[in-house]
C-alpha cells in the first residue's frame, strides 16, 4: 500500500493521489490532448515505460482516469480524463502559471530536451496562416547533446494535421530552421522574442520567403509563454 499523510484533510488526501513523482506532469500530458500509451511517452520523454504504467493504473483506481478500446484496433487503449480529471484542468494551469511567473527562467533553461520541446511545438503550431498544402519545416539544433536528434521535421498537411518525425520524411524541405537549442526553447517558453533572436542571427531561415516572413504567427508557443515574470 502507498504511503499515506494519515489525515483526513481534503488536501491532503488530494495530495496522496497527485503528488507522486511524474503525476501532475503525466496529467499536464493528458489535459493537453494526449491519450494513447505512445503519445503520452512523448510528452514524458524522461519517465519510464514501466512507471508510467503504473501511474496510469494508479489514476484509473482512483477515478481520474478511464481506459478504453479504441475502436477498430482491439489490442490500442485510450486513456481519458474523468469528470473528476476534468476539474483538474484549472489546477494544472495554475501550476504551469506559478512556474512561469516565480522560477527563475535560468533553472528552467537548465533542462533542455529536444525531444519535449519539438512535441510541445508540434501540438500548438498553428496551421491556419500557412498555405493550404503540405509543408515541410525541418529544425536543426547542432549544439544538442550527440545521444538526442539533432534534426526533427514537422509535416504540416492541410487535411492530416501535424506530424512530427526523427527521422527524414522524404518530402522536399520548404523552410530549414537552425538554432541553438537554448534559444529556440527560451522562444518556446516566452523568455526570449524570436524577432530579437532572428534579428541577432541565433536562429536562421533558409527556403519559403513567406513560410520565413510568418514564423511569428504559425510558430507554436507554450501555452504560458504570455505569462510575464514575477522576478524580473
Amino acid at each position: 500500500m502507498a504511503q499515506t499523510y494519515e489525515q483526513f484533510c481534503p488536501v491532503a488526501m488530494a495530495a496522496e493521489i497527485l503528488c507522486s513523482r511524474w503525476t501532475i506532469v503525466l496529467l499536464r500530458e493528458m489535459l493537453a490532448g494526449s491519450t494513447r500509451f505512445n503519445d503520452l511517452r512523448r510528452g514524458v520523454p524522461r519517465m519510464s515505460p514501466a512507471l508510467l504504467s503504473q501511474r496510469l493504473k494508479e489514476l484509473e483506481e482512483a477515478g481520474v482516469i478511464e481506459r478504453k478500446p479504441v475502436p477498430g484496433e482491439p489490442s490500442v487503449s485510450e486513456y481519458l480524463l474523468t469528470r473528476a480529471g476534468e476539474e483538474l484542468r484549472p489546477i494544472i494551469t495554475a501550476f504551469g502559471v506559478w512556474g512561469q511567473r516565480w522560477i527563475d527562467s535560468d533553472l528552467s533553461l537548465e533542462n533542455l530536451d529536444p525531444n519535449l520541446l519539438m512535441w510541445d511545438m508540434r501540438r500548438n503550431l498553428n496551421c491556419n496562416p500557412m498555405p493550404k498544402r503540405r509543408c515541410t519545416i525541418e529544425f536543426m539544433y547542432p549544439d544538442a547533446p550527440k545521444k538526442e536528434e539533432r534534426e526533427w521535421w514537422l509535416v504540416v498537411a492541410p487535411e492530416e494535421g501535424v506530424d512530427l518525425c526523427k527521422i527524414d520524411p522524404g518530402f522536399d524541405v520548404d523552410l530549414y530552421v537552425s538554432s541553438d537549442l537554448r534559444t529556440m526553447t527560451a522562444i518556446w517558453m516566452g523568455h526570449d522574442s524570436l524577432k530579437k533572436a532572428l534579428r541577432q542571427g541565433n536562429v536562421k531561415l533558409t527556403g519559403d520567403k513567406q513560410l520565413a516572413q510568418n514564423i511569428e504567427t504559425w510558430l507554436g508557443l507554450s501555452p504560458f509563454a504570455k505569462e510575464k515574470s514575477a522576478l524580473r
